[in-house]
């Protein structure tokens, strides 16, 4: 039987209240305690398209099994009580593709795992087109549209929005940003990246002092709403 999501988490709470939320909407699932136990379903079962992981498991770190995951074909999201930004960087340096902090909102999380089933059943493969939010993007066209209107952007605006946008509701981190918009040497340099920021709110949301298409994970990177 196909499970669209494998939960692994050792905390029956955590289970029961995951299991609660995804059935409440349908959504097909599986349950790991450990990671021996998470690699195991993920490799027999047919194909669970999302992993919630829990990084403080009893067998091993969770950080250690993201590869594997992700090498399977899993989207993962890190559910996760550890608040270091250093931990959620290299959460996502490791290949996943998402993170929750705990305690967390069960509706955030579900929006997320939708958005998650929706890149793996409808790849992007090479379109030169993505959706996001109330607008498009077209990069061969070089052409914004949010809300039905054109939005003028600058080539650099247009590249940024274009990197995070093909990432649609994932963090994509400062470090990356930086060297796939203004180039490897420019890794350090954050204060580029927030003026850009900056201008594309200013031109894309709707009170730019309270962002909700372009968000922030403070000391990570940023999210564009899919």
């Amino acid at each position: 039987m196909r499970s669209d999501v494998l939960i692994i988490d050792d905390e029956p709470a955590i289970r029961r209240l995951l299991v609660g939320a995804l059935d409440r909407i349908g959504i097909s699932h599986a349950e790991a305690t450990n990671a021996s136990e998470a690699l195991r379903l993920a490799k027999l079962q047919p194909s669970p398209i999302v992993a919630l992981l829990d990084l403080g498991l009893p067998d091993r770190d969770g950080l250690e099994i993201i590869p594997q995951l992700a090498g399977l074909g899993l989207a993962v999201i890190v559910l996760t009580a550890r608040d270091a930004t250093e931990e959620k960087v290299a959460a996502l340096d490791l290949g996943a593709d998402d993170f929750v902090t705990k305690p967390f909102d069960s509706e955030e999380l579900l929006a997320r795992v939708r958005s998650a089933l929706r890149r793996k059943a409808g790849p992007l493969a090479d379109s030169a087109s993505r959706e996001f939010a109330d607008g498009s993007i077209n990069r061969e066209a070089h052409y914004v549209t949010l809300r039905g209107e054109k939005v003028e952007l600058t080539p650099r605006e247009f590249n940024l929005l274009w990197v995070l946008v093909d990432r649609p509701g994932r963090v994509v981190t400062h470090d990356r940003l930086l060297e796939t918009v203004w180039g490897p040497a420019h890794r350090q340099d954050l204060d580029y990246l927030r003026v850009a920021i900056r201008s594309l709110r200013r031109k894309m949301e709707k009170d730019a002092s309270n962002p909700r298409l372009i968000v922030n994970e403070p000391g990570v990177g940023y999210r564009v709403a899919p």
